[in-house]
């Protein structure tokens, strides 16, 4: 299995599977196949782009991830394989039994992480990290005091060098840079969490009822400042209100698809998170205390 990200945005095409292959067929263009396998995440963003069964399932059953996104080219569904692991079920059984204060401590350990990448964001931008690190050491098990809101009501208005940006889905501006590359990290985790033979929907802090990727967003969390830098770096190239076309897109999946500098070593980012969804998975099953959380 390789880490390819399809994109099908552009043009109209209708897909289909044959002999293992994705075949993108458009009109007055000849057939373009990919090997199922190679595919970690296939994107239907054009309204025109059609697909059989057999194309989901094949995807799946290669443990690829489908998204599909509305008329703005906002990625809305996902689709993830249902399994992921050869004992799955045993997993399955550990993960729902998991302590509350052992989802508390895990959550904990998650927010401290992810202020810190946040504070590294800033000071690799700006110089200085706007008073966001210290916030990481009032994170106690579970954050009772929400320390996570409270970093982000720094980092925000930094972030983009904009006071009165705020955090919006439904927003025209570099929000829909960020809707895209969270959309794409998130298709990733959730991968990795099936991949390990967890659960999805079974959260450690996320527990929406009408979410079925709780626990791929609560993993997603530290990782969420990589598609904030893309954002930053596609506002100050293409301006905030740029349409989502396919430079952007490609801009925005070069953050995802680079290698980075983990545990000393050049990985990347499939593997990075591959390896904190098995160490989640090991902490289930009694083997570790905490989680492998990327400082990247």
């Amino acid at each position: 299995m390789t880490e390819r990200i399809l994109d099908l945005s552009e043009k109209p095409a209708r897909l289909k599977v044959r002999y293992g292959q994705l075949v993108i067929r458009r009109d007055g263009a000849p057939d373009a196949t990919v090997p199922l396998v190679n595919l970690a995440v296939l994107i239907a963003a054009n309204a025109q782009v059609s697909y059989t069964n057999a194309v989901l399932s094949g995807l799946a059953a290669a443990g690829g991830v489908f998204i599909t996104c509305d008329e703005k080219h906002h990625p809305v569904g996902m689709l993830i394989p249902l399994v992921g692991h050869f004992v799955q079920t045993e997993r399955f059984a550990r993960q729902a039994g998991a302590s509350l204060p052992t989802r508390k401590r895990l959550w904990q350990q998650i927010v401290r992480s992810k202020i810190r990448a946040q504070a590294r964001l800033l000071r690799k931008l700006y110089g200085k990290d706007y008073g966001v690190a210290t916030l990481q050491h009032r994170v106690k098990s579970g954050d009772p005091q929400n320390a996570e809101a409270q970093a982000a009501r720094r980092y925000w208005p930094v972030l983009f060098a904009d006071k009165n940006f705020r955090r919006d889905f439904d927003a025209e501006d570099q929000n829909r840079y960020l809707n895209y590359g969270y959309a794409v990290l998130r298709a990733v985790v959730a991968r990795a969490v099936c991949a390990a033979g967890l659960h999805p929907s079974l959260g450690l802090h996320h527990h929406n009822r009408y979410n079925a990727f709780c626990l791929a967003d609560d993993l997603l969390e530290p990782l969420r400042p990589i598609a904030d830098e893309a954002a930053v770096q596609i506002a100050d190239k293409h301006g905030s209100t740029a349409p989502l076309n396919r430079t952007v897109k490609g801009e925005l999946l070069e953050f995802v698809i680079q290698r980075y500098i983990f545990e000393g070593e050049s990985r990347t980012l499939f593997d990075i998170v591959s390896r904190m969804a098995s160490s989640l998975a090991a902490v289930f099953n009694g083997e570790r205390k905490d989680l492998v959380i990327p400082e990247i």
